[in-house]
């Protein structure tokens, strides 16, 4: 009962899909594998959106930047899959630390078709060019620590790409103008400042989605205040690569 309930609420979220790929998406947001803390967060992720927004489906290769616990990594090798196949790309500083692949590397053995891969960002190559390239909540951290080029993690992304491929962003958004100010702060950035950026690799942007907005939000503190957390006003891009 749990699952059809799911199935159905991720169907309704997509409406205006094409009946198949609305199908596979809300059967993979509703996978009986997935944890219950999971499922606790699609209200506020609303996963089954993204999903459509991105264009992902049946067959897809998809590139996942710094999936965190998995819990897109999931959803998309449900989507995609046994035909398709998802690439979790973990920056080597993240992956060297003890047990830092553990929860993934057990992922992986549950779906099959996913292989985690422990890279540099700004020069990973895959076994086949993807058709979608995934990062959520991460493009802000790009700019900070480790992983801190975001110029050169778009490049790489640009070139992992099929011609006509797409690379889906979303992010905690800042305020406007802030540019990148506040992404070491209050783990922000202005969705501008991501417009520009990846445009100035190559890429076109090829959709915006408001599906994540949330008018509440006075963008002043950071994504971890406990009155806000969860339910920060994010924005969606679709960037595509030209063919």
């Amino acid at each position: 009962m749990k699952t059809s309930i799911a199935f159905a609420l991720a169907t309704a979220a997509l409406v205006g899909a094409a009946p198949v790929v609305a199908q596979t998406i809300a059967a993979a947001v509703a996978d009986p594998a997935r944890p219950a803390a999971d499922t606790a967060r699609d209200v506020n992720r609303k996963p089954a959106q993204a999903l459509a927004f991105a264009q992902v489906k049946a067959g897809d290769t998809v590139a996942e930047l710094m999936p965190g616990g998995g819990y897109f990594t999931r959803i998309l090798a449900k989507a995609v899959g046994p035909k398709g196949h998802v690439y979790a790309l973990v920056p080597s500083a993240f992956a060297s630390r003890p047990g830092g692949l553990d929860a993934l590397n057990a992922l992986a053995a549950q779906y099959g078709n996913v292989t985690v891969m422990p890279v540099d960002l700004t020069s990973f190559t895959l076994p086949a060019r993807a058709d979608v390239a995934w990062t959520s909540e991460n493009w802000h951290d790009f700019h900070n620590g480790p992983t801190a080029n975001p110029t050169g993690i778009a490049k790489a992304v640009f070139n992992a790409l099929k011609p006509g491929g797409v690379f889906y962003i979303e992010d905690h958004a800042a305020a406007a103008g802030a540019g990148t100010t506040v992404t070491g702060t209050l783990h922000r950035i202005d969705p501008a400042a991501v417009v520009t950026e990846l445009t100035g690799a190559g890429f076109k942007l090829d959709g915006t989605g408001t599906f994540l907005a949330n008018s509440a939000d006075p963008h002043t503190a950071p994504v971890f205040d406990a009155a806000l957390r969860g339910k920060t006003d994010k924005f969606a891009m679709r960037f595509r690569k030209p063919r």
